[in-house]
């Protein structure tokens, strides 16, 4: 019993667990988040662990000294804004099953919720096909709208009507045309025009925001006294979600 005891307290020491969420997560539509397992042991594999996250349990079957494994699991939370973890524990029934030896990991983690998307029949998001060609012109950048201004490798997501079948019989390997997007004339989202309660204009506003991302078009956001200037890139798009997700938390910035 006294080595069992040794074992199993040994087997459960020196690990480190990492959780990796999405950058885009939403209210209540599950995702998949990584949880990376490290062991730090010089010398002594560890075997049969559980990861315990809130209420999600994650297994590794098997970590050997000084490495680090992955793996995944789905998760799902309720309301906006941001969600604690205090705590994550690591337990195991090495070596004999006996008994369950649990660890807890305090490393405090903080995950963003964004507002779900709802889809919004508003007159207010009305970017109709006249109203988007009206002045429209090529851009240098990457889109999937008009003439084509490189070849590149193929990647996971691409649109298949998009593989450039002469490249990849020449090359070996698939290529994708990439096409030039159009220039839009830019759309700034105003909160209070949006004709729901507060969450739905908020989910509103969440699925405008991807909408128009996804279209090239340049868009901003005005909430309350401040303004965001229209623009059209990721990073713009993730600071308008997670204004969103704050709006009316004292964590807001």
């Amino acid at each position: 019993m006294g080595l069992s005891g040794f074992l199993g307290r040994r087997n459960i020491q020196d690990l480190e667990v990492i959780l990796e969420t999405p950058e885009e997560s939403y209210d209540s539509i599950p995702f998949v988040s990584v949880v990376r397992l490290i062991n730090k042991k010089r010398f002594m594999p560890s075997f049969l662990i559980r990861c315990n996250i809130l209420n999600y349990k994650v297994f590794f079957p098997f970590i050997d000294n000084n490495t680090s494994t992955v793996a995944y699991t789905e998760m799902r939370f309720k309301g906006r804004g941001k969600h604690k973890i205090d705590r994550i524990y690591v337990c195991s029934v090495f070596p004999f099953n006996f008994f369950v030896r649990c660890k807890s990991l305090s490393q405090p983690l903080e995950v963003l919720i964004f507002p779900a998307p709802l889809v919004c029949d508003s007159g207010y998001f009305d970017i109709s096909e006249e109203k988007q060609h009206r002045g429209e012109v090529n851009s240098d950048k990457p889109g999937f709208d008009s003439d084509m201004i490189s070849i590149r490798n193929y990647i996971p997501g691409d649109p298949f009507k998009l593989i450039n079948w002469k490249a990849t019989a020449k090359t070996g390997n698939l290529k994708t045309k990439e096409l030039s997007s159009l220039l839009y004339e830019p759309v700034i989202i105003d909160l209070k025009d949006i004709p729901f309660d507060l969450e739905k204009k908020l989910s509103c506003a969440v699925f405008m925001i991807n909408s128009l991302y996804k279209q090239g078009i340049p868009f901003g956001l005005r909430i309350d006294d401040k303004l965001f200037p229209p623009e059209c890139s990721q990073s713009h798009k993730i600071r308008l979600l997670r204004e969103l997700a704050l709006y009316g938390s004292q964590n807001q910035r």
